[in-house]
């Protein structure tokens, strides 16, 4: 008996709608590695008709008062409690993530960021007027940029477009964002709850992949592009953009170092990090999977570590007792496959290190020791539950290996040397720096990172300053 597959739309100036040419892809749900559902493979004629649609609903929305944009925010969020079983259980089926962790970390966090910028909305405004040369008054207006082209990963699907929504809107943009072709179906839902609040073609969905996502940036409608995702697509976004100088956003990958000092409590150290390692498959930028330990502790560190792994479980969606669930998707499963097959003769794995089960992209959760800092696995992102850990001898040597990878995004120092803490986060060369923690964020504080992990802030005043332009007016007092 073949199960009929659930069938995703695009969401196109206020309707939902098949892909112009008919195309679709399968969408694999990754706890069984069978397709469930259908989405369009949107092309250029999608693409084409979304961005009309948001620059048609752009002067509307752009001279809506603030509180008005405020007020749709607030009914935004209120629709996303009220509604939340049905977007867990889309986030579920999209990602294959426990549906508890689902509910208790993903929707709190989401309909707090979404009332955030509701607020962010009442604070759009530029300087106060002055007189700078005489006879003349300046004043700076601070606009919406215009049309945003956003693409969200398939890590967190549902959060990454509140992210770039929520703050696009609040300035007053409108909007056309692509989900990854691998996790459609919570973005889908989001449309149809935005879509009973907002005007038509305020917001829009086009589903696909890398090539809509191409045809969207290389687009000459959206003022600024933005894109959650890998280095190489960051790249190829700034490139693309770069053509007619568009604005754009980049969160991009990390390799975040976490750095344990001799002084820590071992046990507590042990199991932050674990949790914050694995959390998510490791499925996340800033995941704490590069661990440097001082030398001291380093063989106690690594058992308790060892050990911490093997007490994680993962599993099915339904179990409450999982901390995660599948890998995305057989890429994804490869890819972290890949690093432990290649590992070199002096690693160790000292946890995992395989596949969970034949069906779906499980993986244990791994750590390894005995690594080099030229190792391929401490120098790229493995985007798995896969923990290093290196020992270093003292302070400069654990800074210079923090600092010696190409991502920047974030970081964690475990002391109980407030000197040396202080030290450390100001030499630290990431975007975020947490001191005896590791992962929490909040909506009032910029999450972002520098070099090869991209540039602009997500969450915070200045994720909503990104979606803005400053305009300088000046006016004769003479008449």
């Amino acid at each position: 008996m073949t199960t009929e597959l659930k069938k995703l739309r695009n969401y196109i100036d206020g309707e939902f709608q098949d892909a112009a040419d008919g195309r679709t892809i399968e969408v694999v749900d990754p706890a069984t590695g069978e397709a469930y559902a259908t989405s369009p493979l949107s092309g250029e004629a999608d693409v084409d008709a979304a961005m009309e649609a948001a620059a048609a609903a752009f002067p509307a929305w752009r001279d809506a008062t603030p509180a008005e944009r405020q007020k749709a925010l607030l009914k935004i969020a209120d629709a996303f409690e009220e509604r939340a079983e049905e977007l867990i259980a889309a986030e579920s089926a999209n990602t294959g993530k426990p549906v508890h962790l689902v509910r208790d970390e993903e929707i709190p966090p989401m309909v707090d960021q979404i009332r955030f910028f509701a607020g962010a909305a009442r604070m759009l405004e530029g300087r106060s007027a002055g007189e700078y040369m005489e006879g003349l008054t300046s004043i700076v207006r601070r606009e919406p940029v215009g049309v945003c082209a956003q693409v969200a990963p398939w890590n967190y699907p549902m959060m990454m477009a509140v992210w770039k929504f929520a703050p696009a809107l609040a300035a007053g943009n409108t909007v056309v964002l692509k989900p990854s072709d691998t996790t459609p179906a919570s973005t889908v839902l989001i449309a149809e709850i935005l879509g009973d609040i907002l005007p038509k073609g305020v917001f829009n969905v086009v589903c696909g992949d890398r090539d809509t996502g191409r045809l969207m940036v290389e687009h000459p409608t959206p003022a600024m592009a933005s894109i959650t995702g890998s280095v190489r697509a960051g790249i190829q976004v700034a490139a693309s953009a770069a053509k007619d100088v568009k604005r754009v956003h980049l969160e991009l990958g990390g390799k975040a170092p976490v750095v344990v000092f001799e002084d820590v409590d071992i046990a507590k150290a042990v199991e932050d990090i674990a949790v914050a390692g694995y959390f998510n498959a490791g499925q996340d930028c800033t995941a704490a999977t590069r661990v440097l330990v001082h030398e001291s502790i380093h063989d106690e560190f690594v058992t308790a570590l060892a050990k911490a792994a093997a007490d994680t479980k993962t599993g099915a969606a339904d179990d409450e007792d999982v901390l995660y669930g599948p890998l995305n998707n057989a890429n994804q499963l490869a890819q972290v496959t890949g690093f432990i097959d290649r590992l070199p003769a002096h690693a160790k794995v000292e946890a995992g290190g395989h596949r969970v089960g034949e069906k779906g992209y499980f993986y244990a959760p791994t750590v390894v020791s005995g690594l080099k800092q030229d190792d391929e696995i401490i120098q790229n992102e493995v985007f798995g539950p896969v923990i290093t850990v290196q020992s270093f001898t003292d302070e400069a040597q654990a800074l210079k290996w923090a600092n010696d990878v190409e991502y920047a995004l974030a970081s964690s120092v475990w002391t109980k040397d407030h000197g040396r803490a202080m030290r450390m986060s100001r030499s630290l060369d990431f975007g975020c720096v947490w001191i005896n923690t590791h992962i929490p964020l909040v909506a009032e504080m910029p999450h972002g990172g520098f070099k090869k992990s991209g540039y602009g802030k997500d969450l915070s005043a200045y994720g909503f300053d990104d979606y803005t332009r400053v305009k300088h007016v000046m006016t004769s007092l003479e008449g």
